[in-house]
C-alpha cells in the first residue's frame, strides 16, 4: 500500500514547515535558549500543521545534538525514532475517541513515570475541544504543574470550546491558513518530485479550492494524480465538480446585457454536467469579490490569469459599485443557503431574479445624478407643511400644487431602467408614463407602484415600510389619496419629508405632480375626504366596508 502524499511530505525539519513562521521562530528561539514551556495549545484551522509542528518539538526537546540551533537533526536516534513512529516517549492522544474523565485519570496516573528513552515524555492531544468538562477538570492540576520531565501539546480547531482555565495554564500558538501562493509552490514541488505532470492553474484551482489548508490542497492533489494521466484545469474541475470559468462569465455577461434567459441557460448548463450549486454559487461570489477590488483599486490582490484578469476588469467598469454589493449580498445567500436540497438549482436562480428584479444602477460613463442622501436633503428644504384644506383644481399644465416649490432643470432624479421580457407581448409592458401635470388614472398609479416604492427606499428605506402599507384609492383634482389601516400610520407617512420624497418618485415615474393626503379606509364610517354623494360613500353608507383596492 502506497503512503499518502501528505504524510510522504511531512515536514522533518523547521525550515520545511509553510506558512507559520510566526510560530516557528518563536518555538526556535524557546529551544535555542532553553526555555521550553511545559504546556503548549496551538489553534487554528485544519490542515494548517498543529500535529507536525508538535511533532517537530517533540523531536527537537529530545534531540541529541549538541547544538541547540541545530535540533531537531533528524540524524541522532531519537530524531530518527520520532520519524519512524516508534518513540515511546512521544504519546498522541485522540480526544475525539478519548472524552472520559477516566481516560484522563489514566494518563495522570501515567504521566509520573520517568521517560523510557528521552529526557521528556511528550503528550499530544489532539481534538482537545472534545474533552468533556469532568476531563478537563481531571486535568487541571497536572496541567499547571506536571513533573517536570512531562511537556503537553493540545491542538484544537476551535479554541472557543477551551475553558479559560485550560488557557490560562497554557502557552497559546494561533496558526494561520496558508496562503495560496505558498500552497501552489509547495504542489509543484510534490508534482516534480513524484513525476506528475501539473499545469499551473490547474494547481491554483487546488490550492483555492483547499481554502488554506495545506494537507487539504495535498489530499487534493493525490486523488487528482490517481488518475494517471496530465493533471489539467479541466481535469479538476471535472472531479472537484466546480463549475467552469466561462460559466461564471457567461452568467456575469447576461446579468450586465439584462439577459435573464442566457443567466439561467448557464446555470442549468453547469448543473446538468455535474456542478454543485453550491459550488458554482461560492464561485460567482468569490468573482464579484474580485470585482469589488478592481474597484476598490486593489486588483494586485486578485489571483487570477490574464485572460479572466482583462474580463473582471472589463466587468468591474460595467457595474457600480452598488450592483457589485447587492449582487454579492444574492448570491452569498445562495451559497448558504441549504433549504433548496429538493430543488437544488432554485437558490442561484432566485439571486438570479433578484439581481434582475431590482432596477439597475446607471453606469459610471452615464452623467451623474443625485444621490439619494442628496434627495433627502432637497426634500427636506422643499417640503411644505401638510395641507389643512383640499387643494385646489389642477387646471392647467403649466400650473403645479402650491405645496411643491418648482425645482431646477437639473435632469432627472431618478434613472431607471426597465428590462421587459423578450417573449412578453408588447400589450403586457408597462405603457409610456403620461407628461405634464395634468389628472391621471388610478389604474396607471396602481401599475407603477411598485417601482415608485422601489425608487423610494433607495432615498429612504424606513418609507418604504409606509407605502408598503397603504393603498391608492382615488386620483381626484390633482390629489393622490392613500388609504392606511389607522391614524397612527396616517401620522407617520403624514410629513412633509414623506410626503415630498414620495411626491418625486411620482414625479420621476409618471412625469405628473400629484399632491398626497393620506386617510383612513378601514371602517364603515365615510372618512372626512370620501366625497359625500359618491360612489364610495354611497357603498359605506349602505353596509360596505374598504377591504382592499384594485
Amino acid at each position: 500500500m502506497s503512503q499518502a502524499l501528505y504524510r510522504k511530505y511531512r515536514p522533518k525539519g523547521w525550515a520545511e514547515v509553510i506558512g507559520q513562521d510566526h510560530v516557528v521562530q518563536t518555538l526556535r528561539n524557546a529551544i535555542t535558549g532553553g526555555r521550553v514551556g511545559h504546556a503548549y495549545l496551538f489553534a487554528g484551522p485544519r490542515g494548517t500543521g498543529k500535529t507536525t509542528v508538535a511533532r517537530l518539538l517533540a523531536k527537537a526537546v529530545n534531540c541529541l545534538d549538541p547544538e541547540p540551533a541545530n535540533r531537531p537533526c533528524n540524524a541522532c536516534d531519537y530524531c530518527q525514532a520520532v520519524n519512524e513512529n516508534r518513540f515511546l516517549d512521544l504519546i498522541e492522544i485522540d480526544a475525539a475517541s478519548q472524552t472520559g474523565v477516566e481516560d484522563v485519570r489514566d494518563l495522570r496516573d501515567k504521566i509520573n513515570f520517568t521517560p523510557t528513552q528521552g529526557k521528556y515524555k511528550v503528550y499530544i492531544i489532539d481534538e482537545v475541544h472534545m474533552f468533556s468538562t469532568q476531563a478537563f477538570n481531571a486535568l487541571l492540576k497536572t496541567l499547571e504543574e506536571p513533573p517536570p520531565h512531562a511537556i503537553f501539546i493540545l491542538a484544537t480547531t476551535e479554541i472557543h470550546k477551551i475553558p479559560a482555565t485550560v488557557l490560562s495554564r497554557c502557552q497559546r500558538h494561533e496558526f494561520r491558513r496558508v496562503p495560496v501562493s505558498e500552497i501552489v509552490a509547495q504542489l509543484k514541488h510534490i508534482a516534480a518530485g513524484e513525476n506528475f505532470e501539473a499545469e499551473e492553474d490547474a494547481l491554483s484551482l487546488i490550492a483555492r479550492q483547499a481554502a488554506g489548508g495545506l494537507r487539504d490542497a495535498i489530499s487534493l492533489l493525490d486523488q487528482l494524480a490517481s488518475t494517471g494521466g496530465r493533471i489539467t484545469l479541466n481535469l479538476v474541475q471535472t472531479v472537484l465538480g466546480t463549475a467552469t470559468s466561462q460559466t461564471v462569465l457567461d452568467l456575469m455577461d447576461s446579468i450586465r446585457d439584462a439577459r435573464p434567459a442566457a443567466g439561467l441557460e448557464a446555470i442549468h448548463k453547469a448543473i446538468d454536467s455535474g456542478t454543485d450549486p453550491r459550488t458554482l454559487a461560492r464561485q460567482v461570489v468569490d468573482y464579484l469579490r474580485a470585482l469589488m477590488f478592481f474597484q476598490l483599486g486593489n486588483d494586485k490582490q486578485v489571483e487570477a490569469t490574464k485572460e479572466i484578469a482583462d474580463r473582471m476588469a472589463d466587468h468591474a467598469r460595467a457595474f457600480t459599485s452598488s450592483d457589485v454589493l447587492r449582487m454579492l449580498k444574492a448570491f452569498n445567500a445562495a451559497a448558504m443557503d441549504t433549504r433548496g436540497g429538493w430543488q437544488p438549482s432554485l437558490g442561484l436562480e432566485l439571486a438570479l431574479a433578484e439581481v434582475m428584479e431590482r432596477p439597475a444602477s446607471v453606469p459610471p460613463a452615464s452623467p451623474v445624478t443625485e444621490s439619494p442622501s442628496q434627495l433627502t436633503s432637497r426634500a427636506r428644504t422643499a417640503a411644505a407643511p401638510p395641507p389643512t384644506s383640499r387643494p385646489a383644481p389642477v387646471k392647467s399644465t403649466e400650473s403645479s400644487p402650491p405645496s411643491a416649490p418648482e425645482a431646477p432643470d437639473r435632469g432627472p432624479l431618478f434613472q431607471v431602467r426597465h428590462v421587459p421580457s423578450a417573449s412578453a407581448p408588447k400589450d403586457q409592458r408597462p405603457a409610456a408614463p403620461p407628461s405634464g401635470n395634468a389628472d391621471i388614472a388610478l389604474a396607471q398609479i396602481l401599475q407603477v407602484w411598485k417601482q415608485v416604492g422601489k425608487i423610494v427606499k433607495s432615498a429612504n428605506p424606513s418609507l418604504i415600510g409606509l407605502l408598503n402599507s397603504c393603498k391608492p384609492l382615488e386620483v381626484r383634482q390633482g390629489t393622490l389619496y392613500l388609504g392606511f389601516a389607522s391614524d397612527v400610520l396616517v401620522n407617520k407617512m403624514n410629513q412633509p419629508e414623506e410626503i415630498e420624497l414620495t411626491r418625486q418618485a411620482l414625479r420621476e415615474v409618471l412625469g405628473v405632480d400629484l399632491a398626497i393626503k393620506c386617510v383612513v379606509s378601514g371602517g364603515k364610517t365615510p372618512p372626512a375626504d370620501i366625497v359625500p354623494g359618491g360612489m364610495v360613500a354611497a357603498a359605506l353608507e349602505n353596509g360596505g366596508e374598504i377591504v382592499d383596492v384594485q
